[in-house]
């Protein structure tokens, strides 16, 4: 996976009807695609996003029409208010984002970088790019070893 590059102009995302945008100024060069329980409930599929995106790297605008979710007791997840677009999931200890992917007219050069939650991935949601690929645990134990605690 790429680190974060500065991103001049910045990338421009929205949700459905225009309410809440993004402006990223700084992001990883691709894509990662989640494949966990809550992602494809949430989502209705797979999650494709831009991740590991830090708070001082974008603005959010219409702040009022964002619906936040504490999903889980590390987790938040995002959607807008009035037309429903899934938006960003927030891994709390991190402080990260990781917004839809769906928003932004990205460029063509960026890839799949990553699928993640594998053992969760129904043989529908097959990707055919060939990619690392994670299990949950893989996920967890990562997230542990980086200091963070799921208990």
């Amino acid at each position: 996976m790429a680190d974060p590059v500065p991103l001049d102009p910045p990338l421009e995302g929205r949700c459905l009807c225009g309410a809440v945008t993004v402006s990223l100024r700084e992001a990883k060069p691709g894509i990662e695609a989640c494949h966990c329980d809550m992602c494809r409930r949430w989502t209705g599929g797979t999650f494709f996003s831009l991740h590991g995106v830090a708070p001082d790297a974008f603005t959010l605008s219409g702040e009022d029409a964002v619906n936040r979710y504490a999903s889980s007791d590390w987790a938040e997840r995002a959607s807008c208010a009035r037309c429903g677009s899934a938006l960003w999931y927030s891994f709390r200890p991190a402080g990260t984002f990781s917004f839809m992917a769906g928003l932004f007219d990205l460029p063509a050069s960026w890839p799949l970088d990553e699928q993640i939650f594998i053992d969760e991935m129904p043989p529908h949601n097959a990707l055919a790019a060939d990619t690392p690929k994670k299990t949950g645990a893989e996920v967890i134990a990562e997230a542990r070893a980086a200091g963070f605690s799921f208990d």
